[in-house]
C-alpha cells in the first residue's frame, strides 16, 4: 500500500519513531553535559541544608539555649515576669519545636536589644504574636513567644517513621 504522497505507512512509522528518539536522544545528551554541573548544586545544597542543621540545637543543648535567652534579657537589664517554655515540643517533619512565652518590662531600647540578642543567638529563635504595651509604671511591657527549633534525631525519626506506618496499617 502506498500514500498519497508515494511512501508507504511502514516508513513513515519509521520515520516518525527515528525523529521521536533523536529528540530523546538530544535531552538526554543536554542533561549529561550538565551532570558534573547539576552534581555540584546538590553538593552546595547539601552542605548549606547542613550548615543550617548545625543551627538547630539537640536534646542536649536545649536547656543551655533556654538560659541563653533567659540571659539575654536579664543582660540588658529587663524583668522576666513570665518565662515559661511548653511543655511539649510540636513535632512538624523532622523539626521540633519549643515554644517558650516571654513577658517582659523594660525600656524600648533595651527591649529593642533584646530582640537583636535573640536573633544573634548561635542557633535558630524566632519571636513570635510580639505585644508591647504600657504598664502603669510608664514602662513598656513585651509578650511574645520564643521560638525554637530542634532536627530529631534518629532514634526519633525512626520511632515518627515507625508510629505512621502502625497508624496507615490501621486505615
Amino acid at each position: 500500500m502506498v500514500c498519497s504522497d508515494g511512501l508507504r505507512p511502514d516508513f513513515l512509522a519509521a520515520e516518525s519513531l527515528r525523529k521521536q528518539l533523536r529528540n530523546d536522544f538530544l535531552d538526554r545528551k543536554k542533561q549529561a553535559v550538565n551532570l558534573d554541573l547539576y552534581r555540584e548544586q546538590v553538593k552546595e545544597v547539601e552542605q548549606s541544608f547542613g550548615a543550617l542543621v548545625r543551627q538547630l540545637p539537640n536534646k542536649s543543648e536545649m536547656d543551655a539555649l533556654i538560659t541563653d535567652i533567659n540571659q539575654a534579657g536579664l543582660g540588658r537589664g529587663l524583668e522576666f515576669e513570665l518565662f515559661k517554655p511548653a511543655s511539649q515540643e510540636i513535632i512538624k517533619g523532622e523539626i521540633a519545636e519549643l515554644p517558650i512565652a516571654i513577658r517582659v518590662t523594660g525600656n524600648y531600647h533595651d527591649l529593642g536589644k533584646f530582640a537583636s540578642d535573640i536573633a544573634q543567638l548561635p542557633r535558630i529563635v524566632n519571636l513570635h504574636d510580639i505585644s508591647i504595651t504600657q504598664n502603669k509604671d510608664g514602662m513598656l511591657v513585651m509578650e511574645a513567644t520564643a521560638v525554637t527549633y530542634r532536627y530529631l534525631d534518629e532514634e526519633e525519626l525512626a520511632a515518627q517513621r515507625k508510629a505512621a506506618k502502625q497508624k496507615g496499617a490501621k486505615k
